[in-house]
């Protein structure tokens, strides 16, 4: 059911979305094409899921250690479990299914971990690349500026006085006491490889748009990446519908830079194919293949 539901909605996405413009498509591909830039695409494709692989196996070791093929059919099977439920929250539930009853909550705790850098990273880039942004084309006033880092700091200010405030059981203060049990080597490779990903597809995105000669300089246009990227996490989706939420923020800031709309919708899709579909089909094979032995 998971297959057929994850399958059913990648065709329906991509049959019935009358804003792809595939004739448009093809002669610009036919204009462009080449095996070197289809590969390095792809390359950083197969990139993006390494370091999340990396990133899980990482973490899943403070359970207990796992090979590489362990993590990789993990990582592509929560991904699969979760293209249909909202943030991708079936992802968490796909991985605990890997391991024992009692690992559970660990499995979800390590999950939220894994994602958690990942968001955090794409705030602080997101933050300098709208500030970036913002100062060349001037979207927002100064004073909303301020207003917003104001707005933002108080939230921490009164996140950090009510750490010691219980809610069924748990508490910030407790979470920042189960972070800390995990050891410092574990975290700090996690940031580094959560960095390593996010480079990785924030330039498979710059490439795709080099691709389809949009000729802009190097700053304005990771600029904007990072400001889509931001402003897109920060909304509730999901991940089959990742590329149509990603693609109408994107929309707003490539039309300030005189993109065609076309284009953006294609880049947004084309990221969406490489980096979720793809790996889906993948993951598909392991979800399969872990009913199968359920069974068996």
């Amino acid at each position: 059911m998971i297959v057929a539901g994850a399958f059913y909605f990648i065709y329906n996405q991509l049959a019935n979305n009358d804003k792809l413009d595939w004739k448009k498509f093809l002669v610009l591909f036919q204009k462009n094409q080449s095996v070197l830039g289809i590969g390095f695409i792809l390359l950083l494709s197969v990139l993006n899921r390494y370091f999340e692989i990396l990133k899980w196996q990482n973490l899943a070791q403070v359970i207990h250690k796992i090979s590489g093929y362990e993590a990789t059919k993990q990582v592509l099977a929560a991904l699969t479990a979760g293209i249909f439920t909202p943030n991708g929250v079936g992802e968490y539930a796909g991985k605990a299914l890997y391991y024992p009853k009692s690992e559970a909550k660990k499995v979800v705790f390590l999950n939220l971990i894994c994602n958690g850098i990942q968001m955090i990273l794409t705030i602080i880039f997101g933050i300098f690349g709208l500030l970036y942004f913002n100062a060349q084309f001037n979207v927002i006033t100064t004073k909303t500026v301020l207003l917003l880092f104001g707005g933002f700091l108080l939230i921490l200010i009164v996140l950090f006085s009510i750490k010691k405030i219980k809610v069924k059981g748990y508490s910030i203060e407790k979470l920042i006491h189960k972070i800390n049990e995990i050891p410092k080597s574990v975290h700090q490779k996690n940031i580094f490889l959560g960095i390593c990903r996010y480079l990785v597809f924030s330039h498979q995105y710059y490439f795709l748009f080099l691709g389809f000669d949009v000729d802009l300089p190097y700053l304005t246009l990771m600029a904007a990446i990072t400001s889509v990227y931001f402003l897109a996490s920060s909304l509730p989706t999901f991940q089959f519908l990742d590329f149509a939420v990603k693609g109408s923020v994107a929309i707003y800031f490539f039309g300030i830079l005189g993109v065609n709309e076309w284009i953006v919708i294609f880049i947004s899709t084309l990221m969406w194919f490489l980096n979720v579909v793809l790996p889906v089909v993948l993951g598909s094979y392991f979800v399969l293949n872990f009913k199968t032995k359920a069974t068996e």
